[in-house]
């Protein structure tokens, strides 16, 4: 008899990954102009928009809830957790997962369930095709401007003010199917000490293709979505110090939850 293998199901698709962790695997081009300084909406308030924002999210709550089972052969384990701890997120909350398809944002909504997610996003990424959809979800351009950044962080405030949940990638770059999990960003973490926020640590998985997948999946593989203990931070430390501590459990927390042996991920979770 065959012994089953140890650790995850890796997926093998001849894809080649960039050499820096937090590099950006084929980036869309650039084709608007947009200029992310103190002028610039960082909450966009126009009926036009909540409009849009509203059409976008009854979508993915009807259409795209059932399409990710179905295209991705999604499984969402865990989300009792939620359930559980429903009074720590009173205040609102943050998920934090590994970055790993187009899709992946999708699907951590509908593991939280009819709610809205608000994240930081890159700012050359608003100036590609995406624009009007990343916005419609609630992304917000991450300026590089110090007044530019007090709006930035006012938007978050007044979101905060609102309890509504965030959403974070401390990988930063999407990489498809990628398995081992990457170096963590320190600003999310950063906010997450800022409000106060519980972090729900999430990880993407993978599952070989069976039955009719092997057809029409094409070796891609299949996704599992793992929900975590949310980590508190620790008020009573220094920030500095908070927020390394907080990163370092949230990335060990999501290595455990993608099903990685202790020991045998590549990466720390210092990425920056």
């Amino acid at each position: 008899m065959k012994s089953k293998p140890s650790g995850p199901y890796v997926p093998n698709l001849g894809i080649k990954y960039p050499e820096v962790p937090d590099e950006h695997m084929n980036p869309k081009p650039k084709i608007y102009d947009s200029v992310f300084d103190e002028q610039y909406p960082y909450l966009d308030k126009t009926p036009g928009f909540k409009l849009w924002s509203g059409f976008i999210y009854f979508a993915i709550w009807t259409l795209v809830f059932i399409l990710c089972p179905i295209r991705y052969g999604l499984r969402i384990e865990g989300r009792s957790i939620l359930k559980k701890h429903k009074k720590l997120f009173k205040n609102g909350a943050m998920t934090v997962a590994n970055h790993v398809m187009r899709w992946d944002f999708l699907c951590i909504l509908q593991a939280v369930r009819y709610r809205r997610l608000f994240f930081p996003a890159m700012a050359t990424n608003i100036n590609t095709a995406d624009r009007g959809l990343i916005r419609a979800v609630g992304g917000i351009p991450v300026p590089e401007g110090i007044h530019a950044m007090q709006n930035f962080n006012r938007a978050f405030d007044e979101l905060h003010g609102r309890k509504e949940w965030f959403h974070a990638f401390p990988e930063a770059a999407s990489w498809d199917f990628y398995q081992p999990i990457r170096p963590f960003k320190k600003g999310v973490f950063t906010m997450a000490y800022k409000y106060n926020l519980p972090c729900i640590p999430m990880a993407f998985s993978y599952r070989p293709p069976t039955g009719i997948y092997k057809f029409f999946k094409k070796g891609c593989p299949l996704i599992t979505l793992r929900i975590g203990e949310p980590l508190v931070p620790d008020q009573s430390l220094p920030r500095k110090e908070a927020v390394t501590l907080l990163r370092e459990q949230c990335h060990k927390r999501i290595v455990e939850l993608a099903g990685i042996p202790e020991g045998e991920n590549p990466y720390p979770c210092e990425g920056d």
